[in-house]
């Protein structure tokens, strides 16, 4: 869980739903820069950023890469659920072998339009053509593809699709709720782009203000942002960052494309008093930015794309060896009759 962005909280969100209680496993640094590569985020960092999402019940800290039976057994769980691309060992091997074999696994649906490995390109390559709602520019789309892939390479997992937003995904992320009698509305405001361990500890610390808070997110238009914070950001457009924050077990509400100035009609809408001493200024306690993840992107560039290269290679060669599995010595593959 690297960057935790929508595609993984939707993952969450299709566990949870098999099940009544989740437990998500999160690996140390050292496991996932020996089996893929350096983590952009620390372990202390990704622990907290999984606790957030709404539908995670417990975290367990230091999960073993590969996922064994003894490790079901030793949290009670019945089965373990995974997306519908492969996760390989260092040596290329399936790391969920055992607990298939055993039955006890469980596969949900990869979200389509987003991986980390996209995320990263648009971070590198400082074009603003991932804002556009349209088809993505050629340029974009040239770089995309071929950001950290082998020659040749053609992965049905790290490939890039476009995200399209639908109201079923929203309907999916959103709690529905209203602000109940005696619920404090409380509303912030601002890009949430990339959404990150920061904003997790601004919102965490808002939560806290009141007994029963409901807390309403204001996401500024893309345009808005690129207007203030310039560059190619908002790295994540309007929709992206919709779902990453109605992902966040401290967000009730959003609102979609929120003005930059809060007026009055804004706060009257959601029944909120205002500009009537009620501004209230919050620190963190954490100086992680938007920037910040992306220099430690650029600092560490040519890692990445090693990595990428590293880890479509493995893949490639699994289903290599997987296709050779099902076709029989006489080229014919098995029920063919």
């Amino acid at each position: 869980y690297d960057m935790v962005h929508y595609g993984h909280s939707n993952q969450l969100r299709q566990a949870r739903a098999m099940g009544d209680y989740l437990i998500v496993g999160v690996h140390t640094d050292e496991e996932i820069s020996k089996h893929k590569g350096p983590p952009v985020f620390t372990q202390e960092e990704r622990y907290k950023m999984v606790q957030a999402i709404k539908w995670v019940d417990e975290v367990v800290p230091a999960a073993p890469y590969v996922t064994t039976l003894e490790t079901l057994d030793k949290y009670n769980c019945d089965f373990c659920v995974h997306g519908n691309d492969i996760t390989l060992t260092v040596d290329g091997r399936d790391t969920y072998e055992e607990v298939k074999q055993a039955g006890r696994y469980r596969e949900c649906k990869r979200t389509q339009g987003v991986s980390t490995t996209d995320l990263v390109g648009r971070m590198l390559l400082v074009t603003k053509a991932h804002h556009s709602s349209q088809e993505m520019s050629s340029e974009y789309r040239e770089y995309a593809d071929s950001f950290g892939k082998c020659p040749g390479g053609r992965n049905p997992w790290t490939g890039v699709s476009q995200f399209l937003q639908t109201s079923q995904k929203i309907i999916q992320f959103a709690s529905g709720k209203e602000p109940q009698p005696g619920e404090t509305v409380i509303y912030v405001a601002g890009a949430f782009d990339l959404f990150h361990i920061g904003h997790v500890d601004f919102l965490e610390k808002v939560h806290r203000l009141a007994d029963r808070p409901y807390i309403i997110a204001g996401l500024h238009f893309d345009q808005e942002v690129n207007h203030y914070k310039g560059k190619n950001y908002p790295i994540m457009n309007l929709h992206e960052r919709t779902l990453s924050v109605l992902a966040c077990r401290y967000v009730s509400e959003v609102v979609i494309g929120a003005p930059y100035a809060v007026t009055a009609e804004l706060l009257s809408h959601f029944k909120e008093p205002k500009r009537r001493g009620i501004f209230c200024q919050i620190d963190s306690g954490n100086d992680l930015t938007t920037d910040l993840i992306v220099q430690r992107i650029i600092k560490n560039r040519l890692e990445y794309e090693a990595r990428n290269q590293k880890k479509e290679a493995k893949e490639l060669a699994f289903l290599e060896a997987m296709r050779r599995q099902e076709v029989q010595p006489s080229g014919e593959k098995y029920g063919n009759f």
